[in-house]
């Protein structure tokens, strides 16, 4: 029998997805990692997203600089810094470089927002098929994360994207749209995304992108 330490690889996070589970550790210092699959799963819903009336404002200034998959490494360790409203992060070390991994191959993704040429804000995920797993944003500048938000969802929809996973329920995701579902369903929506030949397209037509999230707003009218 080896007595070798058992590795968790990006492949076998992958598998982990596909099965609706997903990582999470007591700490940002925390060896061990624990799988959830709860028993309500929170996700945001595409077609009915809710661009509030005072952001489209500010996505029409172009106040920030909005790109993805530039700075993946940067993007999620800002993620998994202490914030004064949050002093501890579920994002140790064997989350982040797993999720580096998973860039390199393909299946993670950051979006980010800068002013001046500054990380301000973004988010990062893993995706499978039509399926993109939402894993954590941050923000240290007022709407920065929200833009990156924004920005995702757009390139999700141009992408071919059907289901936006975001773990659990937050108010500031709910004023999105984002509502929790019954573990069956979302399995059930899971397995069906997962088969999907969707693309994450980091560089969309501007042109394409600026129409999609006009669409956002259309679509509450």
């Amino acid at each position: 029998m080896s007595n070798r330490p058992f590795v968790l690889t990006a492949d076998l996070l992958l598998r982990a997805y596909r099965l609706g589970m997903f990582p999470m550790a007591e700490s940002r210092s925390s060896r061990a990692l624990h799988w959830l699959d709860p028993e309500h799963r929170g996700i945001l819903p595409l077609d009915e997203f809710h661009l509030p009336r005072s952001l489209l404002k500010t996505l029409r200034g172009d106040k920030f600089e909005v790109s993805a998959d530039t700075d993946f490494a940067a993007t999620i360790s800002a993620c998994a810094e202490a914030r004064p409203n949050r002093p501890e992060t579920w994002i140790n070390q064997e989350i982040e470089r797993l999720f580096i991994e998973l860039y390199r191959l393909g299946f993670a993704h950051s979006v980010e927002a800068r002013l001046g040429g500054r990380l301000v804000g973004g988010l990062y995920g893993a995706c499978l098929g039509g399926a993109f797993f939402g894993e954590s944003m941050f923000s240290t500048a007022t709407d920065a994360s929200k833009v990156a938000l924004v920005h995702l969802v757009a390139r999700l929809k141009l992408g071919g994207f059907v289901l936006l996973d975001t773990q659990f329920i937050t108010t500031h995701l709910s004023r999105f749209g984002a509502r929790e579902i019954p573990r069956a369903q979302y399995h059930k929506l899971l397995a069906e995304a997962v088969e999907l030949p969707a693309r994450f397209n980091a560089s969309p037509e501007t042109a394409a992108l600026l129409r999609e999230i006009a669409a956002m707003r259309r679509q509450e009218s």
